[in-house]
C-alpha cells in the first residue's frame, strides 16, 4: 500500500504511511464544511501521532479528545506542546521530548518511517481553554516538512503569510506535495500562495484553508489562475472535503 492522504477541510489531514501507521495534521474535524466530523472523531482509532503547526482552535481542533482515545503522541514545538498540556489537558505522557522539538530541528519517528522538520511560518500562536477564556501564548507558529520512508515528502505550510525565505525550505528536501493555505484574510491568498509555490517547486500542490468561513475568500480557481501567471511548475490537485487520495 502506498501513502494515503485524507483532507478534512481547513488545514486538517490524516496521513496513512505505506506500513499502515497513521498520523493527523491540524485535526479540526468538526468544522463547518465537514458534516461527518463528529462521526469521524468518534470512530478514530490507531492514530500514532498528532502534528500541530500552531495553537489556534481551527488547527488544534479535537486533538486532545483524539489523543485521549488513541494514545497519539503530540508532535509540535516545545512551547505549543507545553500550552497544549497545561491549558488544554493534552496527556503529558504523550507529549515528551521524543516527539517535540523546535524550528530547525528534525525528529525521527515511528521507528524511522517518518521524519519531521519544523520550519518557520509567519503567523501567531495562542491556545484558549474555551471561548470565554483569555488566549495563552503558545510559542512560534511553524510549518512542517514531513518525509515518509518509501513515500512522499510533504510540506504543510501551516498558517502563514508569504516570505522570501520560503525558498530555502526546499534546500534539504525535494518537496513532493505542498499543502498550502490560500484563503486570504488571515493567511496568504491565491496571489501570494502562488508565489510561494513558485519558490518551493513542489511536484504537487494541494490548497487548503479556504471556504470554511465567509472571510476566507480565496478559491482554488483563483489559485490556479495565479499559478499560471507566475509560471509555477506543479501539478495542482484540488481535494474534496472528506476525500482520500493516494500520493
Amino acid at each position: 500500500m502506498g501513502t494515503q492522504l485524507t483532507w478534512y477541510g481547513q488545514a486538517g489531514y490524516k496521513v496513512t504511511t505505506p506500513s499502515g501507521k497513521k498520523f493527523l495534521i491540524d485535526p479540526w474535524l468538526e468544522n463547518p464544511v465537514f458534516p461527518k466530523g463528529k462521526e469521524e472523531v468518534a470512530a478514530m482509532k490507531n492514530i500514532d501521532l498528532i502534528m500541530l503547526t500552531h495553537g489556534h482552535g481551527d488547527h488544534v481542533g479535537e486533538s486532545v479528545e483524539i489523543a485521549k482515545k488513541t494514545g497519539a503522541k503530540l508532535v509540535a514545538n516545545v512551547d505549543l506542546a507545553a500550552a497544549m498540556v497545561s491549558v488544554l489537558g493534552y496527556p503529558p505522557d504523550q507529549a515528551g521530548m521524543d516527539t517535540i522539538g523546535h524550528i530547525g530541528g528534525q525528529l525521527t519517528l515511528l521507528d524511522g518511517e517518518v521524519k519531521v522538520c519544523f520550519v518557520p511560518a509567519m503567523h501567531g500562536s495562542t491556545v484558549r481553554k474555551d471561548q470565554d477564556s483569555p488566549p495563552v501564548a503558545a510559542g512560534m507558529p511553524t510549518g512542517l516538512v514531513i518525509s515518509i520512508q518509501n513515500g512522499p515528502t510533504i510540506y504543510h505550510t501551516g498558517d502563514t503569510g508569504f516570505f522570501s525565505d520560503m525558498a530555502r525550505i526546499a534546500d534539504h528536501n525535494t518537496i513532493d506535495i505542498m499543502l498550502v493555505c490560500i484563503g486570504d484574510h488571515f493567511t496568504m491568498g491565491p496571489v501570494r500562495a502562488a508565489e510561494a509555490v513558485k519558490l518551493i517547486r513542489p511536484k504537487m500542490t494541494i490548497p487548503n484553508h479556504y471556504g470554511t468561513f465567509e472571510v476566507l475568500t480565496g478559491t482554488p480557481e483563483q489559485f490556479a489562475d495565479e499559478l499560471k501567471k507566475v509560471g509555477a511548475k506543479t501539478e495542482l490537485r484540488v481535494m474534496n472535503v472528506g476525500e482520500t487520495i493516494s500520493v
